[in-house]
């Protein structure tokens, strides 16, 4: 099929077979017998060099355990521009690096009106890519080919509007193919009701997934898997039982309920020890991001100690 599409390809335009893709839009493929490795190792080095870190010591972690941002009114100005390169130069490494979803999608948030605070922030991420700028993601050939997805979210978390975040991982072999971290568009009463809107985001992209893997050949043939650790989301998303934790979610949100009732989407309970997404949503540890970390398939580069 590769070839017959190639051939056709060279008949109707001017190209030439350069073989396997090695490298593309700053995207490094190493392909290998046993699997393979997407990086971006050399647009992290150019990042660095860029914003003068190239230099600077390595951190463990790319946000301090428990930090809150907030628009800081009273803090010092910082060029607001070149804040803007840093966040957009870190949104772009986020291809291949969902270990840095979370702090850079909460660094974003500040980029109107930026302040010392947020740009310690920004450089701390640069710091942590100084120390795994090796790091990317491995998909074993072999491994699994059923979609599952993890969901969770942090109530409350942003104190300027009170809003939660919603973070979703997929995962397809032995990595992630797909990631979010977003604050939510309304203020939630509950955590139930925080879990379910996240559990919502998760199930309408688990339905986008099915669709490309079934236009690729990969059609799915049971229910996506969606592990969540938040009991009361579950039982929600079969039965509207729990009236006083529910009543106050937007009607859009019940298409979960849907997606459970026709068996696209499947709840599954995790431990919150084991739940992925957990690194999408908040400023974790240094050992529980660590072992998210390994746990949505990013490593270093093979061959690399």
């Amino acid at each position: 099929m590769f070839v017959k599409f190639k051939q056709s390809m060279m008949n109707e335009f001017e190209m030439t077979d350069l073989g396997k893709m090695r490298y593309f839009l700053g995207i490094e493929v190493l392909q290998q017998v046993d699997g393979i490795f997407i990086c971006q190792k050399r647009y992290a080095q150019e990042v660095l060099e860029r914003f003068k870190m190239e230099n600077c010591n390595p951190v463990h972690n790319p946000i301090v355990p428990g930090t809150k941002l907030t628009k800081d009114v009273t803090g010092e100005k910082v060029d607001s521009t070149f804040y803007k390169q840093i966040v957009g130069s870190l949104m772009y490494l986020t291809a291949t690096r969902p270990d840095t979803m979370f702090v850079v999608s909460l660094i974003s948030r500040f980029m109107e009106s930026p302040t010392e605070m947020h740009l310690a922030a920004a450089k701390r991420v640069l710091r942590y890519l100084k120390g795994t700028i090796s790091l990317g993601i491995l998909y074993k050939k072999g491994g699994c080919t059923e979609l599952r997805g993890y969901s969770d979210s942090d109530y409350a978390g942003d104190l300027d509007d009170r809003k939660s975040t919603s973070g979703y991982l997929f995962m397809l072999s032995s990595g992630a193919v797909c990631w979010s971290s977003k604050k939510q568009p309304v203020v939630t009463l509950s955590t139930t009701e925080a879990e379910f809107i996240a559990a919502a985001s998760c199930a309408c992209h688990a339905t986008w997934l099915r669709r490309i893997m079934k236009e690729l050949g990969q059609a799915q043939q049971d229910s996506t898997t969606v592990f969540c650790d938040n009991s009361s989301t579950i039982k929600l998303s079969k039965n509207p039982v729990m009236h006083g934790r529910s009543k106050h979610i937007d009607v859009r949100f019940h298409f979960l309920r849907e997606m459970t009732k026709n068996k696209i989407v499947q709840l599954v309970h995790c431990n919150t020890q084991e739940q992925v997404a957990d690194i999408l949503t908040k400023p974790l540890k240094t050992d529980a991001f660590l072992k998210m970390r390994g746990l949505m398939g990013v490593c270093l580069e093979p061959g690399v100690n």
